[in-house]
């Protein structure tokens, strides 16, 4: 099903783009009408979190898979917009029976009143008369009342759609989207962004057959998905994915994957295996068996978990994060430390500054050389992994002014304090792992950012899993030839007698 003649880059998914510039002034004035429709369906994309999906991605990866089953449902989609992953299904049915099988089998809905216009007249073009497409083409806000009509069909529901992604901090931030926010009060309040909420929707409705096109951070990404994957695989297996890590939506860089699901006959908590393909750049392909583990929330790309939880030390270091400006207050004295300000990005460069702070903080301060970069920057020579401050920056500290944000560099406190030679060390035995662990998992365990035309697919890592990996190296038990020895396995590129020394000196710490 899955050949290289079949996977396309779908980059216009928009229909005709508009890219001839106009001299004569009624071409102007036509422009200028386009470039404020444009800014209206900006707001709107931003308001619905609605991206709207091209027939073909139904018809190359949604119908092989639903072909023998066309008189087994009605076909829904809640998030419909202009129809495109369910009206295909017309094709498929002989002329002189489209007009009955739309009336019986073929359910759709959207928010926006001019999508459900645009749905119903694509719906005219599979030879659907106006008065049948209007009768199952409704404006509806399925997210905060689900259509339970659907339910008392003689035929059960398959859910086909692409629904809303909003994440609940952008939400909370904008006057146009916050009318969301009640939706994730009762039950949903521990879930992080509304196709969340139109999954656990399709569950409590007891929907058994579900195809989702969705942010593959539902997959991949750790707080923002471990406890909503945690409760809804309780109730759905995935058999299929297919991840796309090319741009897929023209106004958005999110990733995203078509996740097929089925509904269990007994809620339980069992590992689930399923065949994944992943659409990379360059119209290439990468097929591959997943495993996703409970014990793991369900994430993708587990195999780092169970490494950090293998390998973790006795008597690990303990990590701190940021530089604040309260601490750089209540310390303040008359030394002085050249810092940049993590809040303060202008030009491609951090604005620097000088801290005048007391002996005790400019000692901790000197004493701590490494920062984490937590998000690939596109570039090889940028990607996520422990820098020196002093060699990236050409300053000593990475001050926060402000806000703390996740994707800033992060200066790194380490307890006890530790040489400068033992921390380099570290910089190299975790940026080593971190980068064996991404060959060996194409990078599935870090989070995904959003698309870019980097060579590779950005990553974000978590301040959690660099707690964490930190926590493996031990660096109370490393006799000065070991060191030596740990040092060779890392530049000679030996994993596996990395991690055999590791468990030799795990046991030793028993």
């Amino acid at each position: 099903m899955f050949n290289r003649g079949t996977l396309k880059v779908f980059n216009k998914i928009f229909g005709a783009q508009f890219s001839i510039f106009f001299f004569r002034m009624d071409k102007l004035v036509e422009l200028m009408g386009l470039e404020k429709k444009e800014n209206m369906d900006k707001k709107s994309r931003r308001k619905f979190g609605s991206h709207f999906t091209s027939i073909e991605i139904f018809e190359t990866y949604i119908f092989p898979q639903i072909k023998n089953d066309l008189d087994k449902y009605i076909w829904v989609d809640l998030f419909a917009g202009e129809g495109n992953l369910v009206l295909p299904i017309l094709k498929h049915i002989p002329l002189e029976k489209r007009e009955i099988y739309f009336r019986n089998r073929i359910f759709l809905f959207d928010i926006q009143e001019n999508m459900v216009q645009k749905c119903i007249k694509n719906a005219q073009l599979y030879g659907i008369s106006e008065n049948t497409a209007k009768g199952n083409i409704i404006v509806r806000d399925n997210l905060e009342d689900y259509p339970k009509f659907l339910l008392r069909k003689k035929l059960p529901v398959f859910h086909i759609t692409n629904p809303p992604y909003l994440y609940l901090g952008y939400i909370r931030k904008q006057k146009d989207t916050q009318k969301y926010l009640k939706l994730f009060n009762a039950q949903n309040n521990s879930y992080q962004d509304l196709y969340q909420l139109a999954l656990m929707n399709d569950l409590h409705n007891g929907i058994e057959n579900l195809i989702y096109i969705i942010p593959s951070n539902f997959l991949f990404g750790a707080s923002v998905s471990n406890k909503f994957r945690k409760d809804f695989l309780l109730h759905y297996t995935i058999y299929k994915v297919v991840i796309f890590e090319t741009k897929v939506f023209e106004f958005t860089g999110t990733n995203i994957c078509i996740t097929f699901l089925k509904k269990k006959h007994i809620p339980k908590e069992e590992i689930i295996t399923f065949q994944g393909i992943k659409i990379k750049q360059g119209n290439k392909f990468l097929e591959k068996e997943y495993r996703l583990d409970p014990k793991n929330y369900y994430r993708a790309g587990s195999i780092f978990a169970d490494f950090l939880n293998a390998y973790q030390t006795k008597k690990p270091l303990e990590v701190n994060y940021y530089l604040l400006k309260k601490e750089v207050l209540e310390n303040r004295g008359p030394f002085e430390i050249q810092a940049i300000d993590a809040n303060q990005y202008a030009n491609n460069n951090y604005k620097k500054l000088l801290l005048r702070v007391n002996k005790e903080l400019k000692e901790k301060i000197k004493n701590n050389i490494l920062y984490v970069r937590t998000l690939d920057s596109g570039r090889y020579e940028g990607r996520v992994g422990l820098g020196i401050i002093e060699d990236d920056f050409n300053v000593s500290a990475i001050y926060v002014s402000g806000n703390t944000y996740r994707t800033h560099p992060i200066q790194i406190f380490f307890k006890p304090i530790i040489s400068i030679e033992l921390q380099l060390i570290i910089q190299k035995y975790f940026n080593y792992i971190l980068e064996d662990f991404r060959k060996k998992t194409d990078s599935e365990f870090l989070t995904t950012y959003k698309y870019s035309q980097a060579l590779y697919t950005r990553k974000y890592l978590g301040l959690t899993q660099t707690r964490k990996l930190i926590e493996t190296f031990p660096f109370n038990s490393l006799t000065p030839n070991e060191v030596e020895i740990l040092e060779r396995y890392i530049s000679n590129d030996k994993f596996d007698n990395l991690t055999s020394f590791l468990i030799n000196l795990k046991e030793r710490q028993k």
